[in-house]
């Protein structure tokens, strides 16, 4: 009985001794940089993208029909679908295209090496060889492109290039923001070739 207890008491106590040493022993490295980082994995991933934005021609009660009308085409070799974060977002690594149809029909096009869609604030942050064209052939050019969907409402703060057919300006300049049809905008900071057409 004495030797049962003996080997017993031996068991514990170097069970007691091994999770003591576990116990204090910790990790005192200090993470810095891209170490310090925690990798962040999409919840979902999709290739051959294509979302349809729609809305109805009027409004409707909980009893009517009514064909709807396409606004807006996303087409994109691949998504990630962040929406698994606190602040969620879904990007376009491989770049994105976006066809716009006004209220007549008229198709106008975006594309983007890179985007990435906020879903939270409606906001989307274009990158890489930035172009817009318009259905009736304007055309701006720019490394970055903010598009707020709630406001409709385009800005970027950096470098473009804006050419307009109609009068045949080609404007360069520095921050700008406009509507998505052109009908309006305001250049920030200008310089390069611009005609003004004199009034009759």
């Amino acid at each position: 009985m004495r030797h049962i207890l003996k080997n017993s008491f031996k068991c514990f106590a170097t069970v007691f001794t091994v999770a003591i040493i576990f116990i204090s022993c910790k990790d005192d490295y200090e993470r810095i940089g891209e170490e310090a980082v925690r990798p962040v994995f999409p919840q979902g991933v999709a290739q051959n993208f294509t979302l349809t934005y729609t809305e109805a021609v009027k409004e409707l009660n909980t009893q009517d029909s009514s064909n709807s009308r396409i606004i807006a085409v996303l087409t994109s070799p691949i998504t990630e679908d962040y929406d698994n974060q606190s602040f969620k977002f879904r990007t376009f690594p491989e770049g994105l295209k976006v066809d716009f149809f006004d209220e007549k029909n008229q198709k106008s096009v975006i594309t983007a090496d890179y985007g990435i869609v906020y879903s939270q604030t409606n906001l989307i942050d274009l990158q890489g060889n930035v172009v817009i064209e318009s259905h009736d052939g304007k055309k701006l050019e720019t490394p970055q492109l903010f598009y707020d969907r709630k406001n409709n409402w385009i800005f970027t703060e950096e470098a473009f290039t804006y050419t307009n057919p109609e009068d045949g300006t080609v404007m360069d300049g520095e921050g700008m923001d406009f509507n998505k049809d052109f009908s309006f905008f305001k250049a920030h900071k200008t310089y390069g070739l611009m005609t003004i057409k004199e009034k009759e």
